[in-house]
């Protein structure tokens, strides 16, 4: 088992699989892949919409009721609300069918997909909270997504045991937080990066227990700084109100300042914490693992994984993992699970292959929405002996008379769903967050694309026309219809118009911050774009003894130990090399951090 590159059946580029691949690839008995990392996860991505909200019926029977879906209304598959779906009414076994050895078995498991029921939205026990998705124990929380258990928060991703926060992303432990990305355990924090146990500040990036700071970079333990200059109290409150926070026309010019400062400094080349043997971003207690990132809480012999949680062992090319996950491949969404294949939505269960929204159940092959099952194939049971004799055959037929998609790509088995199977159009999932595509770009791959809704409702206030400080907006502004500035003209899913609501408008009041002027999508994709992507590059580190190389030369503050020799140390970093970012090896970095 040699190291094998191969070209990618969608990119076309090519991609290596290492001799560690090909062993996981023998053990679980699958295929090596046809496509590369990146287009593996992308078409994951393409079937996981979180934020596209809509309003629909519930097609239950005897209900017809209106409720909040991740489905239009105009979309075929049949959608149940949280309680009906998940009633004694119905049982997923009454939609099973023979398998047609004429037709791809993806064929069948799509024709399956869009008859048996789904769930409108995941939004278990919220409190005040109906318009939120994919998420646990919120409560007076509004938009929103992947978040759980958090209070009184807006406008808000990947956020996690917070209250009184709008505007932020990957954030955990936090209060009274605006606009925040990677922040942990802050309070009364506003446009920083990468801060924790912080406090009263405002744009800081990759900070520890500061607090009334302002436009910091690289600082520890740090108070009444601003631009990385040290002030008394009375000079640091006088200099801060002078730069006007409560101003939207001063945040923008501390924005841009803002953005200037971060790029003076050096950037550890990734934030791994305890990854022993390890490549990729954002790690956290890992062995063993390559190429992953966003891992929390350990993970083990694993490779390609993106976002998991509380234990991820023995797997390779998942997403959205946890909860003792363990023999996972090409599969998303698994809390926990064992022996999980080309699957997404399994919560646990083991031995599945091929299947969607399958809950304690276990050896099922290409079924969807199926509770306390087991020996089941599209749907319909079988007994143990028959489900191991059938397998086998469904196999080789996925090899011998594979699903071809509208571009020719080839999907036998050992390969995920292709994107054109996905209930959502691709502007509608996190791919377009993470992948953005344009529509022309989309549907010249091949995939769906949804028409955004048509709005009929007309700006009532332009951006220009809002008030600089939220001490000069009034009650009335939540009737206002307020123009986006991007006019719909961007690529981030702009609503081309937004509305204040009260709860909003009651935080923005307290955090003393002005009104945005892009509407709730555009600003999400502004914090989305402020992360790393998934992806590395080998660089070298750029200290070259008492300074930094690049336009922005750092002078380093301490001698390191290459003395006035260039550093050797390589990595692999999420920095591609033609960013302007200074970038460090972890030892120069923390000689110039600690």
């Amino acid at each position: 088992m040699n190291t094998e590159a191969k070209a990618c059946q969608n990119c076309k580029q090519n991609f290596v699989i290492e001799p560690d691949d090909f062993a996981f690839y023998e053990k679980i008995n699958v295929p090596p892949p046809t496509f590369c990392f990146l287009c593996r996860i992308q078409r994951r991505m393409a079937f996981r919409n979180e934020r596209t909200l809509y309003k629909r019926k519930c097609d239950a029977p005897e209900h017809g009721e209106e409720m909040i879906s991740i489905f239009a209304p105009d979309n075929p598959q049949q959608v149940y609300d949280h309680k009906a779906w998940w009633g004694d009414s119905w049982d997923g076994t009454a939609y099973g069918r023979e398998i047609d050895f004429n037709v791809p078995f993806l064929e069948q498991i799509k024709s399956l997909w869009r008859e048996v029921p789904d769930i409108a939205l995941l939004n278990i026990n919220p409190v005040n909270s109906e318009y939120c998705s994919i998420t646990e124990g919120n409560k007076n929380c509004y938009l929103v997504f992947g978040g759980d258990f958090n209070e009184n928060t807006l406008y808000s991703t990947y956020i996690f045991h917070s209250k009184e926060s709008l505007d932020t992303y990957w954030v955990q432990k936090s209060e009274l937080n605006y606009e925040t990305v990677d922040c942990i355990s802050c309070s009364q924090l506003m446009y920083s990066r990468y801060a924790e146990s912080c406090y009263n500040s405002a744009f800081l990036f990759n900070c520890v227990n500061c607090h009334d700071c302002l436009g910091c970079v690289n600082m520890k333990n740090a108070a009444y700084c601003i631009f990385n200059e040290q002030y008394s109290k009375e000079e640091y409150a006088a200099k801060l109100k002078e730069l006007d926070l409560e101003s939207a026309a001063g945040v923008e010019e501390l924005r841009k300042k803002f953005q200037a400062q971060m790029m003076k400094y050096p950037r550890k080349f990734a934030r791994n914490l305890h990854a022993i043997n390890s490549t990729g971003d954002n790690l956290e207690e890992t062995k063993n693992c390559r190429e992953c990132f966003d891992v929390f809480g350990g993970a083990e012999d694993c490779a390609h994984v993106w976002l998991a949680y509380s234990s991820v062992k023995d797997s390779m090319d998942v997403d959205r993992v946890g909860m003792n996950t363990e023999l996972g491949y090409d599969c998303s969404t698994i809390y926990p699970g064992s022996k999980v294949f080309f699957s997404r939505f399994t919560f646990s269960s083991h031995d599945i292959y091929y299947s969607y929204n399958s809950h304690n159940s276990s050896y099922l092959f290409g079924c969807v929405g199926l509770r306390n099952k087991q020996y089941c194939i599209l749907n319909k049971q079988y007994t143990k002996e028959e489900y191991e004799a059938l397998v086998p055959r469904i196999i080789e037929h996925m090899n011998t008379k594979p699903y071809i998609d509208k571009k020719g790509r080839v999907y036998k088995y050992g390969e995920f769903f292709p994107v054109e199977l996905s209930p959502f159009g691709y502007n509608e999932t996190i791919a377009q967050e993470m992948f953005p595509l344009t529509r022309a770009e989309a549907e010249a791959e091949g995939w769906n694309w949804r028409e955004p809704q048509e709005r009929n409702y007309a700006p009532t206030k332009r951006t220009g026309e809002l008030p600089d400080r939220i001490s000069e907006v009034g009650e009335d502004i939540s009737n206002e219809i307020i123009e986006c500035e991007h006019k719909g003209l961007c690529n981030d899913q702009c609503t081309v118009a937004f509305k204040i609501v009260p709860a909003e408008l009651q935080l923005y009041r307290r955090i003393k911050i002005p009104l945005p002027r892009l509407c709730p999508s555009c600003r999400h994709y502004r914090r989305v774009r402020a992360r790393n992507p998934i992806e590395l590059w080998e660089r070298k580190c750029m200290c070259k003894g008492a300074n930094s190389e690049g336009q922005m030369a750092y002078r380093n503050l301490t001698e390191h130990f290459h003395g006035t020799e260039y550093c050797s140390n390589k990595f692999e970093t999420t920095y591609a090399p033609e960013r302007p970012e200074i970038v460090y090896c972890e030892s120069c970095y923390n000689n110039e951090v600690s």
